[in-house]
């Protein structure tokens, strides 16, 4: 962006207003100056700043697009759509700009940093690592090129790699709170009595900033996990999760009133009046549910079927939901049958990028997509989906004592969790209510007890043959991103079934925001039996 004195007088307190982290008063300058003067690509770049900020990714796209029209060489906003275009799962189109860049500016590491991660997202491993190397030899002391370099190798199962690398790289920046985070997410990982004695002296440290101490506190407790200490173990959660809490933005009353009106909309007569809409696509697979159920488990053993291709995360329903003009749901009783086809052949067009075989059907297993099966399920009616269900205080644990970043606002404190739970189950009763045999639910511990019978049932489910490669699931070679890459990779062990009853005694504020839903589990409730829904 150019620099402030340089700007119009809007132009210029907007930019401030920004760098002060006031989105709405940037907005308040901003738009009326392009009223005026509607192709400023610098007005445009910010405002595109201001939507990515609000999360109106879809404006904010748009915005970068205009702007790019107007001035083509503008480098700063290229890769601020480049790397906009990586967030929103548009991997191979970050490539391309990412590529453009480079073309101007051969060596820069921003550049090129940006499409080592695009490479990985398509699962390009081989070029992605290539590039982090080529980016550690010339950059040693950007301390992003360690981790990052480090996270692929994790991602690729070259643990022992990930480790060296994460080690040379705290010798080299020692306090680097991060490496010693991912250390920890490693979970096969021991730290010895320096690492410990480090990271609390790095916690203590005046200028250790909120997000460090938070990560340090989560590394600090899994430690005292592996150490069977569980008092200070839970202590340091605790912590970590109070200090991660203060810094989303999270309502559990405003989530469970979008549960409501996804009910209110998606109801017996609106699937009658809308039946035979969507496209015939019958390849993907859905795999949904919380986050930390059992869902990378299962995307690993249909993966190793000759018939199904695992890709990663997929943001893609998401992404459509973003594009839709007006509130949703409830703009969905506006469309015409053929946007529903259109829809789904969009999806099936967008996701194709991330298919590198030719087997006949693909899992997107994004965990929160449970939200949006009624619209799945209008897009793509020969879709298959698979809910991935695990004890509510053994998933609650596990997200407590998970770092998600922003992504899942819910789980740093334990009456959110409860309660997304609960909301969580209500929207699934209801989705069983409404479409009746649409979803096959697995319980985790099901597959953990019985894995054979279990997954035959779901490949009945989904119409294909039992392949017993399926239950060797840990020789499956890929690439995997999800804070399960190492458990999968290994055979079914039972051990973390039981692990929430380690610190029951301090669980009582979840079991009561989980109310009746922790009591019945796992029968599944029927939804007019769910409190609020009779």
């Amino acid at each position: 962006m150019t620099a402030n004195d340089n700007l119009p007088l809007p132009l210029s307190q907007a930019a401030d207003a920004l760098g002060e982290g006031r989105v709405e008063a940037a907005e308040r300058l901003l738009r009326p100056f392009l009223a005026q003067h509607p192709d400023d690509p610098n007005a445009l770049m910010m405002l595109a700043e201001v939507a990515i900020r609000c999360e109106c990714f879809g404006d904010a796209e748009g915005l970068l697009e205009r702007c790019l029209d107007t001035a083509p060489d503008y480098r700063a906003a290229r890769f601020r759509y480049a790397a906009l275009s990586f967030q929103l799962n548009k991997a191979h189109r970050a490539i391309a700009e990412a590529d453009a860049l480079l073309a101007e500016a051969p060596e820069s590491f921003e550049f090129r940093n940006l499409k080592a991660a695009a490479l990985a997202r398509i699962g390009e491993t081989g070029a992605a690592l290539a590039l982090h190397e080529e980016l550690l030899r010339d950059h040693p002391e950007r301390p992003a090129a360690w981790l990052n370099y480090a996270a692929d190798l994790k991602s690729a199962g070259r643990q022992s790699e990930a480790i060296a690398l994460y080690r040379q790289a705290l010798e080299k920046f020692p306090g680097l709170v991060e490496a010693w985070w991912s250390l920890g997410n490693l979970k096969t990982f021991r730290f010895d009595e320096d690492d410990l004695a480090a990271m609390q002296a790095k916690l203590a440290a005046p200028d250790t900033t909120e997000r460090d101490c938070a990560l340090l506190h989560f590394t600090l407790g899994k430690a005292a996990e592996d150490a069977r200490d569980y008092a200070p173990s839970f202590d340091h959660y605790a912590k970590a999760n109070a200090l991660q809490r203060k810094a989303v933005r999270y309502d559990a009353d405003r989530n469970a009133a979008f549960f409501d009106s996804l009910i209110r909309t998606f109801t017996p007569e609106f699937f009658a009046r809308h039946a035979g809409s969507g496209a015939s696509a019958r390849d993907p697979i859905f795999i949904v549910g919380l986050a930390r159920s059992g869902s990378t488990l299962i995307e690993q053993m249909l993966s190793s079927h000759s018939t199904i291709e695992a890709t990663m995360e997929l943001p893609n329903i998401t992404h459509i939901l973003d594009r839709l003009d007006g509130p949703y749901p409830e703009i969905l009783n506006e469309l015409e049958p053929e946007i529903f086809e259109a829809l789904g052949d969009e999806y099936i067009d967008d996701t194709r990028a991330f298919r590198r075989t030719e087997r006949p059907y693909f899992i997107d297993k994004m965990p929160e997509n449970f939200r949006h099966i009624g619209l799945i399920h209008l897009i793509l009616p020969g879709a298959k989906i698979v809910d991935a269900r695990r004890h509510p205080l053994s998933t609650g644990l596990s997200l407590f004592r998970q770092d998600f970043e922003t992504d899942y606002a819910y789980s740093y404190d334990q009456g959110d969790i409860g309660r997304y739970y609960s909301d969580y189950v209500r929207l699934m009763a209801h989705w069983d209510a409404v479409l009746p045999g649409r979803i096959h639910r697995v319980f985790h511990e099901d597959m953990v007890a019985d894995p054979e019978a279990t997954l035959r049932r779901l490949l009945d489910y989904l119409g294909l043959p039992f392949e017993e490669q399926c239950l060797r699931f840990h020789e499956t070679a890929r690439t995997i991103r999800t804070a399960s890459s190492e458990q999968v990779r290994q055979p079914i062990f039972t051990d973390a079934l039981e692990q929430w009853r380690n610190y029951e005694r301090w669980l009582d504020p979840m079991k009561d925001a989980l109310g009746p839903v922790l009591a019945e589990y796992p029968k599944v409730p029927d939804f007019t039996a769910l409190p609020g829904n009779r």
